[in-house]
């Protein structure tokens, strides 16, 4: 006698409510709901099977709208009732609710899930989906030049495509439905998709012993310029190069190689779930990188299965569509296969992948000789800026603002210290630049407003004032 599974389930006796398990075999791969067992599986029998035969039938019917085959069967003297469920493809629901069978346990459909489930019964997708609000004139010219840029060095659309106007490029790429941008246009095209779609952004952290948070950053805009742009943080401010020398050349080894750490960006913001509020996430740890996002494999794969060769199924096909075109990833599903080679060919550890109910776990662990030649430099993965070094990205106003600050100091002490009146001036063009580069960083980083907030210098941050008060001939 077989256990309950994804397609068994046993009940001592029949009740109404027991439509809501045909409802949820109807909603997966279909299964046999069997009348006359108790939870153990013991034969219990059915005193009024035959009544049940002609009236199960109706009930489905009536009440799910759906045509299942009741079986009469003896064992042991006693009758049981088999109820065979086939799969439905289209979603069936029981009194306004949706169940789907998952393993051998009932499981109602809401929120996201929900959402997922009805949008693949009817063959849509999120990314797919209509946006009303939206126009062509709401969109980054930017963002369409950086495509076509990349379009054009990939290959895969033709010259005069992207010689057409914004408008028919969105059509080719298949961005736009009865007079309105799809959802997928708004992420690839408009300068703030955040504004539309929660979540779409990536935050980037550098955490010390006991998760403390050293320096952050949030990385917006277009899903183009998230990928350059959590790249540069990532390879520029949270990692640091190990350098050698073979005879005259430099060589820089990073803990997680360029194409894998490229790869794994990728898959992070294309094949998101971005139904989920919440950002893709990047921890950079002094032994290791974790990035997170919250990722919906197709039915019936785990993580394991993205480890085989697998055929490609992307969660947001337009959005996939778009940067097949732009030349930043394959079609075939080898995003996965292409980020543990491009480990394996650096000499350095395979990363661990894990899928939980919250998304897709990759963690990067780094190597015993890169941690060693960390450890002979100065003990921190963290990048930093070479004393007499100053980037080119600091502004004149960042530049001031390194030159006043003194230990921890709160907004306005800052701003009497750079005579300034206008706070909206000092923070956009002092504070957040200061932040967004790494150079400056809040006391209180989990309550950006609070009253008793401070700020003061990054390790960066004091290694880039130095430099200038070198430059000026100043003290620091």
């Amino acid at each position: 006698m077989s256990a309950e599974d994804q397609q068994l389930e046993w009940k001592a006796v029949w009740r109404d409510d027991h439509l809501k398990w045909v409802c949820a075999f109807a909603n997966a791969q279909g299964g046999t709901l069997v009348i006359g067992r108790d939870d153990a599986g013991r034969l219990v029998g059915v005193p009024n099977a035959r009544k049940l035969l002609e009236d199960l039938p109706n009930k489905a019917r009536d009440l799910l709208g759906v045509v299942v085959q009741v079986n009469l069967r003896q064992e042991g003297g006693q009758d049981l009732l088999e109820v065979v469920t086939p799969a439905y493809p289209t979603p069936i629901s029981y009194r306004g609710h949706y169940y789907q069978r998952s393993g051998s346990t009932l499981q109602e459909l809401k929120g996201a899930a929900l959402d997922h489930f009805l949008l693949r019964r009817y063959g849509r997708t999120w990314d797919g989906a209509p946006l009303p609000g939206v126009a062509l004139a709401d969109l980054s010219p930017g963002a369409f030049a950086q495509f076509r840029t990349l379009a054009t060095r990939s290959g895969r659309l033709d010259e005069a495509a992207l010689a057409e106007p914004d408008a028919a490029l969105l059509d080719r790429l298949r961005l736009t439905e009865g007079g309105y941008l799809k959802r997928a246009a708004v992420l690839l095209f408009h300068p703030d998709p955040l504004r539309h779609v929660g979540g779409a952004f990536v935050k980037i952290g550098f955490f010390r012993e006991a998760a403390e948070l050293v320096y952050h950053d949030e990385v917006n805009g277009d899903l183009f310029t998230q990928v350059r742009q959590t790249l540069d943080l990532l390879l520029t401010k949270y990692l640091k190069a190990a350098v050698s020398y073979q005879d005259i050349v430099r060589v820089e080894r990073f803990p997680v190689p360029r194409e894998a750490l490229r790869e794994a960006v990728l898959n992070a913001l294309v094949h998101r779930d971005y139904m989920v509020p919440a950002p893709v996430q990047v921890r950079v740890h002094d032994d290791q990188l974790v990035l997170w996002n919250p990722a919906v494999l197709p039915e019936g794969w785990t993580a394991e299965t993205l480890l085989r060769p697998h055929a490609s199924q992307p969660h947001n096909p337009d959005v996939a569509n778009a940067f097949f075109r732009a030349g930043e990833i394959e079609a075939w599903g080898r995003g996965i296969e292409r980020i543990f080679s491009a480990c394996r060919q650096a000499g350095v550890p395979e990363p661990r992948l894990q899928q939980d109910a919250g998304g897709l776990w990759m963690t990067f662990p780094f190597d015993a000789a890169y941690l060693g030649w960390v450890q002979r430099a100065g003990g921190s993965t963290s990048a930093p800026v070479p004393h007499g070094e100053v980037t080119p990205e600091v502004t004149p106003e960042v530049a001031r603002l390194l030159g006043v600050i003194r230990g921890e100091m709160s907004r306005s002490e800052l701003m009497a210290a750079l005579r300034l009146s206008d706070e909206k001036h000092f923070r956009q063009q002092y504070q957040q630049v200061a932040v967004s580069l790494g150079l400056l960083e809040m006391t209180i980083p989990d309550k950006p407003r609070s009253r008793l907030q401070r700020y003061r210098l990054t390790p960066r941050g004091k290694a880039v004032a130095a430099s200038l008060a070198a430059q000026t001939g100043g003290p620091r």
